[in-house]
């Protein structure tokens, strides 16, 4: 893969690690799922950003990262990655973007979303609120449940879930259904999974930092298992995956890891 454009190693050079990158993964992670990250974990990251470079990397569209992570998370990271990179800042300034619509198509797109919906409309499940297919920029979010719904709903939704395995098998109707569509399906969060395009999944975001001359890349996440929306960076050649299952436990492999202080 040929050095991104806007790379230039020499803005790292007043780092205790300038060659060290920490990419996290947003719910689950830096904040509790669609919850504001708080402000031990903010103070954390600053003094993580003296060490090293850092970056997020999520699957949803800037806005619902800046509602966690807090209206300047462009400005306290150096790298900002939302649709998994798809919508991209290095140093709060944007880097070129791509579009899921430009790819598939709208005919191809519009087939793929009456199949959703007629689903959905067939699913037995204990709520269902609004918003079931959202589209974003570099991908679809479908959600069986609806975005809409609040956070105790959120979560009886995910505890459904886990036993009658809703998303999963929804994911494999659309496999069956749509098998020459190129796309790979990312079950994330507590109650939606993502479609895009095959590689377009978070190792996307990896073409935006060749030829910043990082020698090691560490991810944290907490959906990394197959199947999982971090399993691909999580186990790409050139990362150093961590596991975690909330943000504390992401703080205790940082301060383990860099020697740095949570209080």
């Amino acid at each position: 893969m040929s050095p991104s454009p806007f790379a230039n190693p020499k803005d790292w050079e007043s780092r205790k690690l300038p060659h060290t990158i920490c990419l996290f993964d947003v719910d689950g992670t830096l904040t509790p799922a669609r919850r504001p990250i708080s402000p031990e974990m903010k103070k954390l990251l600053s003094d993580l950003r003296k060490e090293c470079v850092i970056g997020f990397v999520g699957g949803s569209d800037l806005p619902k990262q800046l509602e966690q992570i807090g209206e300047d998370a462009v400005e306290i990271m150096d790298f900002a990655f939302a649709e998994n990179g798809l919508t991209a800042y290095r140093l709060s300034k944007p880097l070129p973007s791509m579009s899921f619509i430009e790819w598939i198509g709208e005919e191809k797109y519009q087939t793929m979303a009456n199949f959703i919906l007629k689903y959905i409309a067939k699913l037995e499940i204990p709520q269902k609120r609004g918003t079931f297919l959202e589209f974003r920029r570099g991908m679809i979010n479908v959600s069986p449940i609806g975005r809409n719904c609040s956070l105790p709903e959120r979560d009886e939704f995910e505890r459904f879930d886990k036993v009658h395995n809703i998303r999963r098998d929804f994911v494999q109707a659309l496999k069956d259904n749509f098998p020459d569509y190129g796309l790979t399906y990312s079950i994330g969060g507590q109650i939606s999974f993502d479609v895009f395009p095959t590689g377009w999944d978070k190792t996307f975001c990896l073409r935006h930092l060749e030829g910043e001359e990082f020698s090691t890349i560490h991810f944290f996440g907490d959906k990394t298992f197959e199947g999982g929306n971090d399993f691909e960076i999580f186990t790409h050649p050139s990362v150093k995956g961590h596991s975690v299952n909330s943000p504390d436990d992401t703080a205790r492999i940082l301060r383990e890891t860099f020697g740095l202080d949570f209080d």
